[in-house]
């Protein structure tokens, strides 16, 4: 990829990492961190137009993973600064309801582009041609409706699509912390008693975390109303181990092939023993 590419977007990290040192407030930092984001999209139009890819492997390379890092952002701090913005002025409750009815939205999304996020997801490369070639729209392909108004010579029908999901991956992030900062406010403590066997998780964090996912989603602990980082934290207290920040490990099992992969595991090795148990 073009080094002019490669050093702006280095610079763009830079400064938004700067505005988020600067400002420790979301809706602070979403205004300049959409215009620095918006002249650094600019500045990669130009650049593109000025510019004949060497290969249609290069172009695919551009479309599905350099304009969405890029455009991803903007999507994101234009989607923080709107919830900020009209979150309600009401208790926490109100307040919780408003952002489980966010992340509903990211749910929402996912549902109606299953098929995709597969694709995606698993890293498969059997469409590139169609879904990041410039003047390879197919309607066929459920593009996104905008893309029909948008600057063909600098759009394909679905590198929206990728900036959407990660996206939504860094909202889903922002949105489960502010949830979690609520918590925080009125967590009670409780004193469970220490058994006399200490038991040390000695498996991979990241199986931990996705059987954790697994009963969160589930509603295992306090009638479904116990939250991610509830869950983990105590996990971490009876396990003895530090899981780091469970979202992010989270938005990397879902971006691997074998999603549930220690869960399956666990399902063989049982059937396997109760099989062995009958005989």
């Amino acid at each position: 990829m073009l080094p002019f590419i490669v050093n702006l977007e280095n610079e763009l990290e830079s400064r938004l990492l700067f505005l988020s040192m600067e400002h420790d407030k979301p809706l602070q930092r979403a205004e300049p961190a959409i215009l620095e984001i918006s002249g650094a999209l600019k500045k990669l139009k130009s650049c593109i137009l000025r510019t004949k890819f060497a290969s249609d492997s290069e172009e695919i390379d551009f479309f599905k993973n350099h304009k969405p890092l890029v455009l991803s952002k903007l999507i994101y701090y234009n989607d923080l600064f709107r919830i900020e913005t009209r979150k309600p002025s009401g208790g926490e409750k109100m307040i919780r309801k408003y952002y489980r009815s966010e992340l509903h939205r990211l749910k929402e999304f996912f549902e109606e582009n299953v098929d995709f996020y597969g694709y995606y997801r698993t890293n498969s490369t059997y469409l590139d041609h169609k879904y990041f070639l410039r003047a390879k729209l197919d309607f066929r392909l459920t593009p996104d409706a905008f893309v029909y108004e948008s600057d063909s010579r600098f759009s394909t029908s679905h590198d929206y699509k990728v900036a959407r999901i990660m996206a939504n991956d860094l909202l889903e992030v922002y949105l489960n912390d502010e949830l979690l900062k609520l918590s925080r406010r009125n967590t009670e403590q409780y004193t469970v008693a220490t058994p006399r066997t200490k038991l040390v998780w000695t498996d991979p964090k990241t199986a931990l975390i996705e059987m954790i996912y697994a009963l969160y989603h589930k509603g295992c602990f306090n009638n479904g109303s116990a939250d991610i980082k509830e869950i983990s934290s105590y996990f971490e207290a009876v396990f003895s181990i530090e899981l780091g920040d469970v979202y992010r490990t989270w938005i990397e099992i879902k971006n691997r092939s074998a999603r549930t992969k220690f869960l399956t595991h666990l399902e063989e090795i049982l059937s396997r023993k109760i099989e062995e148990g009958d005989e």
